[in-house]
């Protein structure tokens, strides 16, 4: 076992170097629709590049992960961005490692709060999708089209991630 990595509040400062925070609780918002939407805009920087690219946006049906949770494999997308966006108000999950020298380095793990979403950045090493206590939809939003779009990576021995004390899904 490599180590214990707790989770901790996903904040947009914390992940900054990794991608972008989804949520509502930002300035760039706006009334539309005469008044009856409030459109809180441009929350994260959406990347596609390569052949035939386009954006995709998809439903994914995550099933719930037993904690603590032994993190053996991550990935990333050289070709684009990827976005997590619940369809529930509920807490998932994230785990992403900065590049080290010889693939990824030591991972950190944010849970987030209930309704909050991610956009990995492009190329960004991240773990799968997390959800915690039960399943959970979400809304993707990645790269579609020619070319190799994911690389795993396998840790010689697993990291032991573990949830906040007191945390409840």
């Amino acid at each position: 076992m490599n180590g214990t990595i707790v989770a901790r509040p996903l904040t947009r400062d914390s992940f900054a170097d990794f991608g972008d925070v989804i949520d509502t609780d930002c300035d760039t918002h706006y009334p539309i629709n005469a008044g009856k939407c409030e459109r809180y805009h441009d929350l994260a920087k959406v990347e596609a590049t390569g052949p035939n690219c386009r954006v995709l946006i998809s439903i994914f049906c995550g099933t719930p992960y037993a904690f603590p949770h032994r993190l053996s494999m991550v990935e990333r997308h050289p070709l684009g961005s990827q976005a997590f966006v619940p369809l529930s108000p509920r807490s998932f999950v994230v785990i992403v490692c900065p590049d080290g020298p010889d693939g990824p380095g030591t991972p950190q793990a944010f849970v987030t709060a209930p309704g909050q979403g991610v956009n990995y950045h492009r190329n960004v090493w991240h773990g799968v999708l997390t959800p915690v206590g039960e399943p959970q939809n979400f809304v993707v939003v990645d790269r579609g089209g020619d070319g190799s779009n994911l690389e795993e990576f396998y840790f010689s021995h697993p990291y032991e991630i573990r949830l906040p004390e007191g945390f409840q899904a």
